[in-house]
């Protein structure tokens, strides 16, 4: 099939999946990250899988976990592996130097945050368009929250300064996490403290869990057009 119309950036994403794939050795417990990114490292764990290459994984999401089966691989859940060797996702912006994140753009932020709480160590795949200097330039904060009272919830948002709007899907119905909560994607601009935030934002009452990943990230593979760049914590 020729391939010189597809995305050059999606290449570069399945340049850099692979590259953390081959980071997954025999007899480990990963962590399966959700997104675009993440579905092509699934992709190739699985063609690692049929080639006999044994693991088990905890997936952060049913899209992801359904793929995985598609390959065989292995589920397990906590409650047999407490501790992951390696969780490997993608992330929605990457932020120099400190290499915190913004994820859950795709939704599942709540389990991804669990999973990689729960590894000895978190790789995060994206392409270079991701990096910013400040978190919050490009894309919100997906704040997951509870049905219930969300309009009060939002409200309490607005007042830290966000502008807030309610994620809809596709069809433009309410967007419905895997876990049955609500998603409030928060605009804050440039953020000068993004701990700060964080710790304003567990505060709310109604808040489940946020977008933020501060401090978690072990190593980030970033594909830009020039190759591939590995980016450690400064």
């Amino acid at each position: 099939m020729s391939t010189h119309n597809a995305d050059p950036r999606a290449e570069l994403k399945r340049q850099a999946a692979i590259e953390a794939a081959d980071m997954v050795k025999e007899g480990m417990v990963v962590g399966l990250g959700s997104g675009s990114t993440s579905a092509f490292m699934i992709e190739e764990l699985g063609r690692r899988w049929a080639e006999g290459l044994r693991f088990c994984a905890i997936p952060t999401s049913e899209h992801s976990a359904e793929q995985a089966r598609s390959h065989g691989i292995k589920l397990v859940t906590f409650a047999t592996h407490p501790e992951i060797d390696i969780d490997i996702d993608g992330a929605d912006e990457v932020e120099r130097g400190t290499l915190n994140l913004i994820k859950g753009l795709g939704g599942a932020l709540f389990r991804e945050k669990i999973v990689a709480a729960a590894s000895r160590r978190f790789v995060v795949v994206v392409d270079d368009s991701k990096l910013v200097d400040r978190l919050g330039a490009r894309v919100p904060v997906p704040v997951e929250v509870a049905s219930f009272g969300w309009t009060s919830t939002a409200r309490r948002l607005e007042a830290l300064g966000a502008r807030v709007t309610q994620r809809l899907d596709r069809s433009g119905n309410v967007f419905v996490t895997d876990g049955g909560n609500m998603i409030l994607d928060c605009h804050f601009g440039e953020i000068a403290d993004s701990e700060k935030l964080q710790l304003q934002l567990d505060r709310v009452v109604g808040v489940i869990e946020t977008g933020l990943f501060i401090g978690r990230t072990s190593e980030v593979i970033v594909a830009t057009a020039g190759g591939l760049q590995r980016l450690r914590a400064s």
